[in-house]
């Protein structure tokens, strides 16, 4: 049994290194002890399982905290990696909005994705024209400043970071294992590159291999980084989709490549564009959907419309609404919050999420 930590982030790491204890296990454990991580970590077992949603193994494992996090931040001050929770100034912005936001994330590089950041994922086994397409796309958007977000894998992925370091731009990778690692073997040279300008993040503490649970986990951080994420080949059962998804139920623009009608490496793309995913074929497409032309500013720096203004609080911090719920908070009519929300989404102020409620763009 580890002593409990005073450090708020080494309560974190603690926690993160547990069996079974994840970022909704924990906003349990702050929801049901007063939002102290340091009295749920002193919490006998019996005490922890009558919390909702925490089975007697997983109270058994937070109470016995079996994880020597000191010995881990030790390691981490060795290898030059840096902590990040969200409490510190680089954490990125758009991770708030998800759900079950990282504990911790283990950093490695200077620099961090900011709001202007794209995805650009697709499969290992690319095509040469999908890996081309990846690499040409991330190039140009780097150019226009934008930060280039992909997973480190084999194929689209690894072009996407080409590309835009090849245009000397940013691009950090999200991966699904412990920082240590590094999968696969051939990526240590364009890690290495990433980290002067970039940077490579991971939620897993130190030693954790990849395997099918964490690539998952993975691709919701990569979908939460970023405003537009583009698929470029990708089949249907692909690990792409699940990161497309992510980032559909995020309220993200989703855009699809569309492929040859005859390969596997297209099926996917086809499906999205086929359920609502915007075809993209350029870079200009891209831009497009990110509100802005090559060599532009950016639309979203504008400052919103003032007609707007009456409704525009009620969205604050990654809060969603209907026509119900915003009639409710702006004491009017569910018929004239229903044409405010139609008005802000043409105006690009809000995006319509899959559930029907909208959010900021």
């Amino acid at each position: 049994m580890q002593p409990i930590p005073t450090d708020p982030l080494a309560q974190r790491v603690l926690l993160n290194g547990l069996k079974g204890v994840g970022p909704v296990t924990v906003r349990r454990l702050r929801e049901a002890f007063g939002g102290e991580l340091s009295v749920a970590l002193g919490a006998p077992a019996e005490h922890l399982a009558k919390v909702e949603g925490i089975s007697r193994p997983v109270a058994a494992a937070i109470a016995a905290r079996d994880f020597d996090w000191a010995a881990e931040m030790g390691r981490i001050r060795d290898l030059g990696f840096r902590l990040l929770s969200e409490n510190d100034v680089v954490w990125p912005a758009p991770l708030a909005r998800l759900w079950d936001p990282p504990l911790v994330l283990y950093a490695e590089g200077a620099n961090f994705p900011t709001e202007r950041a794209v995805g650009i994922i697709g499969s290992r086994h690319c095509t040469t024209y999908g890996a081309s397409l990846a690499r040409s796309f991330a190039r140009d958007l780097a150019k226009q400043g934008w930060w280039v977000v992909s997973g480190l894998a084999r194929g689209i992925d690894t072009a996407a970071h080409e590309g835009a370091l090849d245009a000397a731009g940013r691009t950090a990778a999200v991966v699904g294992h412990g920082l240590d690692l590094t999968f696969p073997p051939e990526a240590i040279r364009l890690r290495a590159r990433m980290k002067a300008d970039g940077c490579v993040l991971s939620e897993f503490p130190l030693g954790r291999p990849a395997d099918r649970q964490t690539f998952p986990q993975r691709n919701r951080i990569v979908a939460g980084l970023v405003r537009v994420m583009v698929v470029v080949e990708t089949d249907v059962d692909g690990g792409s989709m699940i990161t497309a998804r992510f980032a559909g139920d995020l309220g993200r623009t989703l855009c699809a490549v569309p492929g040859r009608a005859d390969s596997p490496a297209s099926r996917g793309c086809h499906a999205l564009i086929r359920d609502g995913a915007t075809l993209v074929s350029s870079v200009d497409d891209i831009l497009t959907e990110l509100g802005e032309s090559r060599d532009q500013p950016a639309l979203a720096l504008v400052t919103d419309p003032p007609e707007f203004a009456r409704w525009l609080p009620h969205f604050a911090g990654g809060a969603a609404q209907d026509a119900e719920s915003l009639a409710a908070l702006a004491d009017c009519a569910i018929a004239e919050a229903a044409v405010a929300l139609t008005m802000m989404e043409i105006r690009g102020v809000l995006t319509r999420r899959p559930d029907g409620r909208h959010e900021r763009a």
